[in-house]
């Protein structure tokens, strides 16, 4: 009885996030500003923007409610590090306005479905787990960091439950990582650079 509700749970979820991201339109609203702290010691990066691609499957046959559950937790993730100006959503017509924009591009490189009812039988078997290739790029697609993460769920706990602890561990990264400088652009007068 406790496996089922949790499926429907699980389904509920999984269905409320596909119909918020069908939405045609997306509107400024969903641009997450992230404010910095006078005492934030991040080294330049946040005065950078990140725009958060879709997540591509690669070559693993992922469910693209999962899919979208990674890309929702990494945009979650990453607006609580504070780290960033701005995340932006792939697509968002705001990006095209932002002069330091990093972007961010998450592969699938393996993905092993668990079971929450094996989990809960046994600690032995039913992980999920979840391996990506997190790339921080520039606008031109200059690689600024990039490493290969995990994420998974061993014990108790839903299936989603590993997009979420991936998504911590990609912020983690990018928070670690030595991030350059914006390059700024002189302001161009008269014709002039």
């Amino acid at each position: 009885m406790k496996a089922t509700k949790r499926v429907s749970m699980f389904a509920l979820a999984a269905a409320i996030v596909a119909i918020a991201l069908a939405s045609p339109t997306q509107p400024a609203a969903q641009t997450v500003a992230a404010k910095s702290s006078a005492g934030d010691n991040s080294f330049g990066a946040s005065r950078w923007s990140v725009q958060v691609d879709k997540v591509d499957p690669g070559d693993v046959a992922v469910a693209s409610s999962f899919q979208i559950a990674i890309y929702e937790s990494l945009l979650d993730e990453l607006s609580k590090t504070k780290q960033f100006k701005q995340v932006l959503r792939d697509g968002d017509r705001n990006a095209g306005s932002v002069s330091d924009l990093l972007i961010l591009k998450t592969t699938v490189q393996q993905y092993t479905p668990g079971s929450e009812t094996r989990r809960a039988v046994t600690t032995v078997s039913g992980a999920t787990k979840l391996t990506v290739r997190s790339q921080l790029c520039t606008r031109e697609g200059t690689v600024i960091s990039e490493r290969t993460i995990n994420g998974n769920v061993r014990f108790m706990g839903s299936n989603l439950r590993a997009t979420q602890k991936l998504a911590h561990n990609v912020a983690k990264a990018i928070k670690q990582a030595s991030l350059p400088e914006p390059a700024h652009a002189a302001p161009v007068q008269n014709g002039q650079i």
